[in-house]
């Protein structure tokens, strides 16, 4: 039985755009795979953090921004990723809306590049395919809505996806 390595994505909001971190191509504990690609902020869960504490420290690591400098923070989905070419991964998906004053782009961090993006053209940027489909689930304006979605690829091509 393999576990699941156990991650955060966090989504940060500011008005009509999104916060995303564009994967550099050689970053420490970071598989190329994500290079290039738009990504919430997050990462590994530490033992005996919850996913709240981990995506709090991960979005103060790679931004900048104090949980105190967001508003409403909170679960909004799981993924669980499954991929023949690396780790697979239950990801849990954050969204929340930035309120503090100072902007942390442009902004990088040992990870990448912080960059916001309009939701209007979140259709159009590089991510994986399978975020796309949550995209339309965590940005629907029904914050109510908790989801769960399964993405199953075969290296970068999709192959597989199902909502719960």
């Amino acid at each position: 039985m393999t576990c699941l390595k156990q991650t955060t994505l966090c989504y940060l909001t500011r008005s009509d755009e999104i916060l995303f971190i564009v994967k550099g191509n050689t970053l420490k504990n970071i598989s190329n795979m994500n290079a290039g690609k738009y990504l919430g902020v997050g990462g590994h869960m530490e033992d005996g953090e919850s996913p709240y504490e981990c995506a709090v420290r991960e979005i103060y690591e790679e931004t900048g921004i104090p949980v105190s400098d967001i508003s409403g923070l909170a679960l909004k989905g799981v993924a669980t990723f499954i991929n023949d070419s690396c780790d697979d991964e239950i990801m849990y998906i954050y969204k929340g809306e930035y309120t503090g004053k100072t902007d942390p782009c442009p902004g990088t961090c040992g990870e990448g590049v912080l960059k916001w993006v309009n939701i209007k053209d979140i259709g159009s940027i590089p991510a994986w395919e399978g975020d796309r489909h949550f995209f339309k689930l965590l940005f629907s304006g029904d914050d109510s809505v908790i989801f769960e979605i399964k993405l199953v690829y075969h290296g970068d091509e999709l192959i597989e996806v199902k909502t719960y």
